[in-house]
């Protein structure tokens, strides 16, 4: 007979799960305890249980490896709920086992809106954004329910599984069985990829979306090598933003409302779009689904329904990617040479239209974030992993950072919740220790997971964390610019947002500190930070006002609805004359509206 709670610790050694994370409470007390005494698998004390959840994903996607989170119950599964939301929107696998009250009060007052001193039902109030949730009320089931989780989790679209474990559970006593090997299934070898071969070599401008269904699938490299062989223009989505070498001689940007003007005139002027692995969610698309690749086909392969309306995709396969990027593969040899002049257009627009334009130019007493990210890039290690939170850092780095071939990065896209940078660079430092982590943050979403930062120092890892200081929430500024005329509320320290002096906050919880506000000092100042030897911050000053640009800016009509452009009318915005000889099929009716 084996302790129920030493199971779970088992488990973890069996599916070599070396890090968790989490927050001790009475009720997950047993399995702290029991995790402790096994002494296999390093629990990562964490200040906050939303930040738990979160780091849990990033360590998979720093690392493919799996991890797991440990709450407590009340407030402790309460907290979680933000991370587990976070993993499920962007499809990150990852096992949350929670403590709850005795099993007597869940039976006994399951009628109840709340049961014992402070429980409640966290699997059933999780049910819809995990792919398997259930409170565990036989301790003899223990071990299938962990393998089930275990199984779930990882097969199909990824994503997290929450198991509830009452504290009396957790002590009891149960028979013990061999543990079942899980064997991932193969893939149906699906055969769609001769009509995409079909499409491709009766297309005149075929373009390859590139999304974050490959790395989840872990077709990256397989990727590579398809775009290689073939030379098919490629743009790749935020989620996929680190599948290809920036400078590759295939690779034309990263479009969306947020997007590079190039990658976002070369996809409206494609005949034929072939999404692999992505949702084509609406900041990339746009608003207006009647306006993207408005004169093309799009052929999309993901494994989940899409978000674009699928009357309007020429054929969608539910299949995940990774079969049928390595049909592709092998029959490389059946695709056509690309199309000369195709070609010559997509190198044209990437010359044209540059990631960094004019008006990312310093304005003389702020720094360009666009700017900054684009020094960034020559800067950064070989395998540097940069994990990013929301607002400019989110913006500015994935327009404007240039990324190796064996750089990582990543964010919270599906949810896009502020808090997320530091907890996801506390995840990557626990699973790649060794290599140079790099958060990348803002003075508003900084405050979110502010505490983690002492989790970091308290581990030993070693992560420089960049704040860039725009005076409180820069993308809300610019909202109510559009929508209030520019009367601001809740924005800055003018209208209610208080932040801290970052230059003592940071050297308080163990951070060497930089700033740089002198543009000519950017090269030096960065050489210094990325090369110091411990955990530093540099907080970087930018102008309060900057815009995040180029943009596709929703126009505001005189009834107070918003007209939304097609996304190759970016701003600001470019010259008619420009605009016509970018573009290869017909003008939108929708551009005839805006005023230049």
């Amino acid at each position: 007979m084996v302790k129920v709670s030493d199971l779970i610790a088992e488990f973890l050694k069996e599916k070599e799960i070396e890090v968790v994370f989490g927050i001790i409470g009475s009720a997950n007390s047993h399995i702290f305890d029991s995790i402790s005494n096994l002494g296999y698998t390093k629990i990562i004390n964490v200040h906050h249980e939303q930040a738990g959840v979160m780091a849990m994903g990033a360590y998979w996607r720093a690392s493919g490896k799996l991890s797991a989170t440990i709450v407590t119950a009340g407030g402790g599964a309460a907290n979680s709920i933000t991370g587990i939301v976070s993993n499920w929107a962007d499809s990150i696998p990852g096992i949350i086992i929670s403590g709850n009250e005795s099993s007597f009060y869940i039976k006994e007052q399951e009628h109840l809106r709340m049961y014992g001193t402070q429980g409640f039902n966290i699997a059933k109030m999780v049910k819809d954004v995990t792919k398997y949730s259930h409170c565990l009320l036989d301790e003899n089931d223990i071990q299938n329910e962990l393998e089930k989780c275990y199984k779930i989790t990882n097969t199909g679209r990824k994503g997290p599984v929450l198991l509830d474990v009452p504290f009396d559970i957790q002590a009891k006593q149960t028979p013990f069985r061999d543990w079942i090997k899980f064997i991932e299934s193969d893939l149906p070898n699906l055969e769609h990829s001769d009509y995409i071969i079909e499409q491709i070599n009766n297309a005149k401008r075929p373009l390859i979306l590139g999304g974050h269904g490959i790395k989840l699938s872990g077709a990256k490299k397989s990727f590579q090598s398809l775009i290689k062989k073939t030379s098919i223009p490629t743009t790749l989505s935020w989620s996929g933003i680190d599948l290809l070498n920036s400078n590759d001689p295939n690779f034309y940007g990263r479009f969306g409302l947020y997007g590079q003007r190039a990658a976002n005139f070369i996809v409206q002027n494609c005949d034929l779009l072939i999404v692999l692995g992505s949702r084509l969610a609406l900041p990339q698309t746009g608003y207006n689904f009647d306006e993207f690749v408005r004169e093309g086909k799009i052929i999309i392969i993901d494994i989940d329904t899409p978000q674009f309306p699928l009357d309007k995709v020429d054929k969608y396969f539910k299949v995940d990617c990774k079969n049928t990027i390595k049909s592709l593969l092998r029959k490389s040899e059946k695709i056509n040479d690309i199309n000369p002049e195709w070609s010559r257009y997509c190198k044209k627009m990437k010359m044209v239209y540059p990631w960094i334009g004019e008006e990312h130019k310093h304005n003389g007493k702020y720094l360009n974030s666009y700017q900054f990210m684009d020094s960034l890039s020559d800067h950064l290690k070989k395998e540097h992993i940069v994990v990013t939170d929301m607002g400019t850092a989110l913006l500015s780095g994935h327009q404007s950072l240039k990324l190796n071939k064996d750089q990582t990065m990543f964010t919270s896209l599906g949810l896009g919740e502020m808090g997320y940078g530091v907890a996801g660079a506390l995840g990557a430092a626990a699973a790649c220790p060794n290599q140079d982590i790099l958060c990348l943050n803002c003075d508003g979403g900084i405050m979110m997971n502010l505490q983690e930062l002492h989790t970091i120092i308290e581990n030993g890892f070693n992560v420089k964390v960049v704040i860039f200081n725009n005076d409180g929430y820069l993308m809300i500024k610019h909202t109510q610019k559009m929508l209030f005329k520019g009367n601001y509320a809740s924005v800055d320290k003018k209208t209610g947002i208080g932040l801290p002096n970052f230059s003592k906050v940071f050297p308080a919880l163990g951070y060497d500190y930089f700033k740089l506000k002198d543009w000519d000092k950017t090269d030096s100042t960065l050489e210094q930070f990325l090369n110091h030897p411990t955990s530093a911050v540099l907080e970087v000053f930018m102008d309060p006002e900057q815009g995040f640009l180029p943009k596709v800016k929703g126009v505001l009509k005189e009834d107070n609805s918003i007209l939304a452009p097609p996304i190759e009318e970016m701003s600001p915005l470019v010259s008619r004359e420009h605009l016509e000889k970018s573009m290869l099929v017909k003008l939108s009716e929708k551009s005839n509206q805006i005023q230049r």
